[in-house]
C-alpha cells in the first residue's frame, strides 16, 4: 500500500505518487471555463492518474461539443452523455426534448455515449414552473429507457421525487450525481440501481452529512467525481476544479472509511464501470 497524506488548503494535489485506474463520472469538460486550457487540464489529470472521464451536455446548444471532445480525446478516455440540466429547462423550448430524441437516435451505436444526463430536478432554484422541470425529468427517463441507457440524475431538495418518478419510469440505473440526501435516501437510491456520486463537498469537515454518508455507505454504491468546473475541494476553494483533483477526493474518500487509497481506487473504478456499462473495458490503461 502507497502511503499518502490528505492535502491542505494550500495543495493543488495530494501528496504521494500518481494514483491509477481513477475514473471522473462528471466533469464539465466543455465549459468555458476550460477554454484556455483544456488540453492541459486533460493532460493533468492524465498525470494525475485518470483513464476516463465523463462529459455531460446540459443542454441542446452543448451536444455537438460533448461529443465531439469525446471523439477527439478518446486517448484519454472521454466519454459523454446527453441530456437536458432541470436548471437550464426554465430557458429551453418544447422542441429541446425533440432534439434531444433525434440525438438519441443519431448516435445511438457511438460507444463513447454512455448516458443520458445531466437530468433531474432541483427545486433549490426560484423556478416559477416547477412541473415542467418534472415533465422534461419524465420524457427524458422514457427516452433513457427506450435506449437502455442509463442516466446521471442531478437533485436539490428533490431526492423524494426523484425517486418517485423513477419507480414510476424505470430505467437501467446509473449514477446520482453529487448526492446529498439522507441515508434513507441513499438507500432507496441504491434498491433502484443507482451508484452515488462523492467528490469536493465530502473534503470540507463542516459537509458533516455528506462525511458520514460516504463512511456508510456500501462502497460498491459509491464512485467519483469532480463536477469540475465547479465544487472545488477545500484544498482548492475557491478555485476551478478539475478532473487532476481526483486524486485528492479519493484520498479523502480513503481516510474517511479507514481504508487503502488503492482499494477505493479499484472498488470506485469498478461502480463507475457497471454504473455506465458503456464505458466498460473501453477505458485506457
Amino acid at each position: 500500500m502507497v502511503a499518502w497524506s490528505m492535502p491542505d488548503r494550500r495543495a493543488a494535489a495530494p501528496t504521494g505518487p500518481p494514483l491509477a485506474g481513477l475514473i471522473d463520472t462528471h466533469c464539465h469538460l466543455d465549459a468555458a471555463e476550460y477554454a484556455p486550457d483544456r488540453d492541459q487540464v486533460i493532460a493533468r489529470g492524465r498525470t494525475a492518474g485518470l483513464i476516463a472521464i465523463v462529459v455531460p451536455a446540459v443542454a441542446p446548444a452543448g451536444f455537438d461539443d460533448v461529443r465531439q471532445l469525446a471523439h477527439a480525446r478518446a486517448d484519454a478516455g472521454i466519454h459523454y452523455a446527453l441530456g437536458l440540466h432541470p436548471m437550464a429547462v426554465p430557458t429551453l423550448r418544447d422542441e429541446a426534448l425533440d432534439q434531444l430524441a433525434d440525438a438519441l437516435v443519431r448516435h445511438r451505436d457511438d460507444p463513447r455515449l454512455v448516458a443520458v444526463g445531466e437530468i433531474g430536478l432541483d427545486f433549490f432554484v426560484d423556478d416559477p414552473d416547477p412541473g415542467r422541470q418534472e415533465r422534461f425529468f419524465d420524457a427524458q427517463l422514457a427516452l433513457a429507457a427506450r435506449h437502455d441507457l442509463p442516466v446521471i440524475i442531478h437533485s436539490r431538495r428533490a431526492n423524494d421525487r426523484i425517486a418517485k418518478a423513477l419507480r414510476r419510469r424505470p430505467v437501467s440505473g446509473g449514477i446520482a450525481h453529487a448526492f446529498n440526501g439522507s441515508m434513507v435516501q441513499a438507500q432507496v437510491m441504491i434498491d433502484l440501481g443507482f451508484r452515488l456520486g462523492f467528490g469536493g463537498v465530502m473534503t470540507f469537515e463542516r459537509s458533516r452529512r455528506i462525511r458520514q454518508l460516504a463512511c456508510q455507505c456500501p462502497l460498491e454504491a459509491l464512485v467519483l467525481e469532480t463536477d469540475g468546473p465547479d465544487l472545488a475541494p477545500a484544498w482548492l476553494a475557491p478555485g476551478r476544479n478539475e478532473p487532476a483533483e481526483l486524486a485528492g477526493i479519493a484520498c479523502c474518500l480513503a481516510s474517511l472509511r479507514g481504508m487503502p487509497v488503492e482499494s477505493v481506487v479499484a472498488a470506485t473504478t469498478a461502480n463507475a464501470r457497471a454504473a455506465l456499462p458503456r464505458m466498460g473495458a473501453r477505458a485506457p490503461d
